[in-house]
C-alpha cells in the first residue's frame, strides 16, 4: 500500500523550443519533485531535453517524459485522428528519445504523463488509454503512468499491470462526469494562486475529485499537477509547496511506491536489463 503521508506536485517542463521561452523551469524545479519533460512533439527540442533533464537531476526531481500528438504549432491542445498503432508509436519514440538524455546522465525516466489532447482522449476513450499503457510496458514496465484520477487512462494502467500515480490539477476546473472543463469554457482554469489551493484543499480533505457543481467524486490522490506554461504557475507552486509540506512528505513518484511491489510484468522484464 502507498503511505497515504506523501504527496507528489508534478509540472510540465521543458515546453521551451528553440528562441521561443516559455515558463520559468528553475524556480519550478525548486518546488515539485517530479518533472513531466516535453519531448519534441508539442515542444521542447533536443537541447531543451537534455538541459532539462540535467536541471531535473541536479535539483533532485524525478524525470517523466510527457508524450502528446505531433503538433507543435498547436501546442499538442489539437486532437489529431489518429490509429491507436500510431499513438503507441507516437509514446514509445517520445520516451525513448528523452530516456536517450536521462541515460547519458546516469539516470532513466521513472514516469510517464500524456499532454494536452492526446491525455484528454485517453481520459475517455478506453482505445487510446490502452495504446499508451502498452507502450509504456513494453518500454519498461518498472515506469509508473502518471494518470488523470478517474480516468481511462488510469484504467489502462491497472489492466495492463503497471504502476499507476493518480493525479488531480490544480488549477483546472473538474465536470461531473469526471473530466475537465474544457479550456475554452469560462472558469475552466483557475489563475489566482489562491483559488488554486483551495480548490486543491478542498479535493483532498474530502477525498476525491470536487466538481463545479460542487459533487465529490471519490478516489486517491497521489500527485497534484501545476501546468507550468503559466504566468502564476511558480506562484501556485509556491503556494502549494508551503502548505501541503507542512501536512504531507512531499516526493518524487519513485519515493511514493518505493514500497509497493513491482508488477510481475515488471518483474519479467527486469531479467537482464540494467
Amino acid at each position: 500500500m502507498l503511505s497515504p503521508s506523501h504527496l507528489n506536485l508534478n509540472a510540465d517542463l521543458g515546453e521551451s523550443f528553440g528562441a521561443w521561452r516559455m515558463g520559468d523551469d528553475v524556480a519550478l524545479l525548486q518546488l515539485v519533485q517530479s518533472a513531466n519533460i516535453a519531448c519534441g512533439f508539442h515542444a521542447g527540442d533536443p537541447l531543451v531535453m537534455q538541459k532539462t533533464v540535467t536541471a531535473a537531476l541536479q535539483a533532485g526531481v524525478s524525470l517523466g517524459a510527457h508524450p502528446s500528438y505531433p503538433d507543435l504549432q498547436g501546442f499538442g491542445r489539437r486532437a489529431l485522428k489518429c490509429s491507436a498503432e500510431e499513438v503507441e508509436a507516437f509514446v514509445l519514440y517520445q520516451l525513448g528519445a528523452l530516456d536517450g538524455f536521462a541515460r547519458a546522465n546516469g539516470a532513466r525516466v521513472t514516469h510517464v504523463k500524456p499532454h494536452g489532447a492526446l491525455s484528454n482522449e485517453a481520459c475517455r476513450n478506453a482505445e487510446l488509454a490502452g495504446a499508451i499503457a502498452r507502450a509504456i510496458k513494453a518500454y519498461d514496465a518498472r515506469t509508473i503512468l502518471l494518470a488523470p484520477a478517474l480516468s481511462a487512462l488510469a484504467d489502462a494502467g491497472a489492466r495492463e499491470n503497471i504502476l499507476t500515480a493518480l493525479e488531480i490539477y490544480a488549477d483546472r476546473a473538474y465536470q461531473d462526469d469526471g473530466q475537465l472543463t474544457p479550456r475554452g469554457e469560462e472558469g475552466a482554469v483557475l489563475h489566482d494562486p489562491q483559488q488554486s489551493l483551495a480548490h486543491v484543499e478542498a479535493m483532498l480533505a474530502a477525498g476525491g475529485l470536487k466538481t463545479r457543481s460542487g459533487k465529490i467524486l471519490p478516489t486517491p490522490i497521489h500527485s497534484i499537477c501545476v501546468h507550468g506554461d503559466g504566468p502564476e504557475a511558480v506562484a501556485t507552486a509556491r503556494a502549494l509547496h508551503a502548505r501541503l509540506s507542512k501536512t504531507f512528505a512531499l516526493a518524487p513518484l519513485p519515493v511514493l511506491f518505493a514500497s509497493h511491489p513491482a508488477p510481475a510484468s515488471a518483474q519479467a522484464n527486469l531479467r537482464g536489463r540494467p
